[in-house]
């Protein structure tokens, strides 16, 4: 009767981590616990089944067939007790929709339009978390709202709109110069950067993109946030590098000018909507996607700038 019994959980998640990494060290790491624990809870359940689970090679771990066997089964039973407790708790996480977003996504994009969702939905109550950090779209978000490439293991990603930058400065700052009638006139300004390495190429990229090429860029304030750097612009503190899709209310408010709207610079990153490929049809997130896509069709083409590919 006792060879029947399970093996202790925490030998199981010991195993679990290490099967995942390969290593004991990184398991350890994972779970908050010292090399050697994570070596006995394994030899723990090594003994228990019978069986080696590991080659221990140089610098190095494998999987046996016993063990490849057993992670299979672990991994399957840990994921039917996740889905098992997600659906214990849906009645009350099925009333909050945990959104993360980069900064200034969220304040210049979403935050102004959530009001429009929340009339939609209100049975759902939003909860918008503004970072970067890496989101755990199984466990602690809903829905990401990101930049980059789209490609993402696990992640089901769509499209928003892409990243196109054209430079942006207050209407009063462009009186003073005596108007810009033509790129080069941008050199006698300050050019506002973030602090992020890309910053400086996309201006010569940009510049490129105009027929010039700029060894040289003028100095100006630096920002580690584009909204920052878009507000500083505003204030008549230099020439921002924006998207304007982002900033169209500043734009139709006249607090920032396009000196040079029909040249466009496109990045290699777009906009996109996030979530765990596992959980993409749940219903509060194919509603917030819709709600999305309804609103990037609504506002496309503001500015003269289309959004759709």
């Amino acid at each position: 009767m006792s060879d029947r019994r399970l093996p202790p959980l925490n030998a199981l998640r010991a195993f679990a981590s290490a099967a995942r990494h390969l290593s004991f060290t990184k398991a350890a790491d994972e779970l908050a616990v010292t090399q050697a624990a994570i070596s006995y809870q394994v030899r723990q359940l090594e003994e228990h089944i019978g069986r080696d689970l590991f080659r221990r090679l140089t610098r190095r771990l494998e999987l046996t067939p016993a063990g490849v066997e057993l992670r299979a089964a672990v991994d399957d039973a840990f994921d039917r007790i996740r889905g098992t407790v997600a659906r214990l708790t849906d009645a009350q996480q099925d009333k909050v929709l945990a959104v993360t977003s980069m900064f200034t996504f969220a304040t210049q994009w979403l935050v102004p339009r959530l009001g429009h969702f929340q009339l939609l939905r209100p049975d759902l109550a939003v909860r918008l978390d503004s970072s970067t950090t890496l989101a755990d779209l199984d466990l602690d978000f809903d829905v990401a709202l990101r930049s980059g490439s789209g490609r993402w293991p696990g992640v089901r990603a769509e499209w928003l709109m892409d990243f196109t930058l054209t430079p942006a400065l207050s209407p009063l700052l462009a009186d003073r110069t005596g108007g810009l009638r033509e790129p080069a006139d941008l050199l006698r300004l300050p050019l506002l950067d973030c602090q992020h390495p890309d910053d400086i190429a996309w201006w010569r990229n940009w510049f490129a993109q105009a027929g010039m090429r700029v060894d040289r860029l003028p100095g100006g304030p630096q920002f580690d946030v584009h909204g920052v750097t878009a507000q500083a612009a505003a204030m008549g503190q230099g020439v921002a590098l924006v998207c304007p899709a982002l900033f169209g209310a500043d734009i139709a408010a006249g607090r920032l000018v396009l000196p040079f709207p029909d040249i466009m610079y496109r990045t290699d990153r777009s906009y996109w909507l996030a979530c765990s490929e596992r959980r993409a049809d749940e219903p509060k997130i194919k509603a917030f996607r819709d709600w999305m896509f309804s609103e990037i069709n609504a506002c496309a083409g503001q500015c003269g700038l289309p959004l759709t590919r």
